[in-house]
C-alpha cells in the first residue's frame, strides 16, 4: 500500500502531523508494506528568495491577527509539538521561499535519502536558531547530514530549473486531488485524511485502506506455458 503526503517545510501542522503519522505507522501491523512517498506543496508559492520575514510578521500580514494572537498561536503550536516529542522555538523563527528545499527533496528522493532530509529541513526550521531561508550554504549543510553529496545539492541549487518540473508536477496534482491545504494524506488513492489528525485517526485510515485493497484478478485459460519454482514448462511433454 502507498502513502503520498503532500507536505512544505514552512507548515507546522507537516511538522506535527508526519509525527503522528508516524507512530500510527509504528502500530500497524502491515507497516512494512506500506511505502511512505513525499510530495512537494508549497504554501506560499512564488515567493521570492530573499523575501525572508519573521514569522510573527508573516502571521500578522496574513491574517489581519494581532501580534499577541500570532504568539500565542505559536505557544500553542509548540505545546503541541511537545506532546509529540518535537522541538518547537515560539521565539525568533523567520519565513521565507521554501521551493529550493522542495528541489533537493528531490534530490534526495533519486539518492534513496528523503526521508532523511526531510526530517533535517523540519528540524532545522522548526527547532534551531540558523535560518534556512536564503542560504544555500545552510541547505548543501543539511543535505550532507541526510546523506547526499556536497557537489550534487550545490549544482541542484545554482541551477534554478533542476527538479522544478517535479515540484510543480506535485502541485498540479495535489490541486486536481482537491488538497487546498497541508498536510494531506492520501492513501492508495482512495482515501484522504487532511491535516494534522491524531494518531488514532491516521490508524483507522491505514486499517481501512489495507482492508479495502482490491485483489489481483487473474485472466488465465489455465494452458499457457509458464516458468514456476520447480522450472519451466516445456511444449510436447
Amino acid at each position: 500500500m502507498r502513502v503520498e503526503i503532500w507536505s512544505d517545510i514552512a507548515c507546522p501542522w507537516c511538522y506535527v502531523g508526519k509525527a503522528r503519522f508516524e507512530k500510527a505507522l509504528a502500530a500497524f501491523p502491515h507497516r512494512d508494506g506500506v511505502e511512505v512517498v513525499h510530495r512537494s506543496f508549497e504554501l506560499d508559492p512564488g515567493r521570492a528568495k530573499d523575501d525572508v520575514q519573521p514569522v510573527l510578521t508573516m502571521l500578522t500580514a496574513k491574517y489581519g491577527m494581532s501580534e499577541a494572537q500570532a504568539q500565542a498561536g505559536e505557544d500553542n503550536l509548540g505545546a503541541q509539538a511537545a506532546a509529540e516529542g518535537l522541538d518547537y522555538r515560539t521565539r525568533g523563527r523567520d519565513h521565507g521561499s521554501t521551493f529550493d528545499m522542495h528541489r533537493l527533496l528531490h534530490l534526495a528522493k533519486d539518492a534513496g535519502r528523503q526521508e532523511a532530509l526531510l526530517d533535517a529541513l523540519y528540524r532545522a526550521n522548526f527547532a534551531e536558531e540558523r535560518s534556512v531561508f536564503a542560504d544555500d550554504e545552510r541547505l548543501v549543510g543539511l543535505a550532507v547530514a541526510a546523506g547526499l553529496e556536497a557537489d550534487a545539492a550545490r549544482a541542484v541549487l545554482a541551477d534554478p530549473t533542476a527538479y522544478a518540473d517535479e515540484v510543480r508536477a506535485d502541485e498540479r496534482e495535489a490541486a486536481q486531488l482537491g488538497a487546498t491545504g497541508v498536510p494531506f494524506f492520501v492513501l492508495d488513492r482512495k482515501y484522504g485524511v487532511s491535516g494534522a489528525q491524531p494518531a488514532e485517526v491516521f490508524a483507522q485510515a491505514l486499517t481501512q485502506a489495507w482492508g479495502e485493497r482490491s485483489p489481483l484478478k487473474l485472466i488465465d485459460d489455465g494452458d499457457a506455458e509458464a516458468c514456476g519454482p520447480d522450472g519451466c514448462a516445456v511444449p510436447g511433454r
